[in-house]
């Protein structure tokens, strides 16, 4: 699934901010323009991908001539983010595949003894 999403970039110290507006909360950055992209599309991927193993449906996304930056937040501009959803789910989804393997006995150790003081 290839979705779309209109995102709010500003910059501020030779930096970029991101804000994905269709998704709530849903905030990166980059050092460079090329790297907030990129930032932005993993957030977004992740954002979405969180709401699809919930069972629940991606956002729709807002036309992007009704995205406009926050003036409050600085001179931005609006582009679009191209989430590919199929590349990012087999990359990181939580969707188990049993593996067989081999680890340090103090590896196990220290894994029992964390979950333990789970919540």
């Amino acid at each position: 699934m290839k979705l779309v999403y209109p995102a709010i970039f500003y910059t501020a110290d030779e930096a970029f901010a991101v804000v994905v507006p269709d998704l709530p909360g849903c905030v990166s950055g980059g050092a460079t323009l090329p790297e907030a992209i990129a930032m932005g599309e993993d957030a977004a991927s992740g954002w979405v991908l969180g709401e699809l193993e919930d069972g629940k449906a991606a956002p729709p996304a807002s036309r992007i001539e009704d995205t406009h930056p926050d003036p409050e937040m600085g001179e931005g501009f609006v582009s679009l983010l191209s989430l590919d959803m199929d590349a990012y789910a087999a990359k990181y989804g939580s969707k188990s595949i049993r593996k067989n393997l081999t680890i340090p006995a103090w590896l196990n150790t220290f894994a029992e003894k964390k979950r333990q003081y789970e919540p």
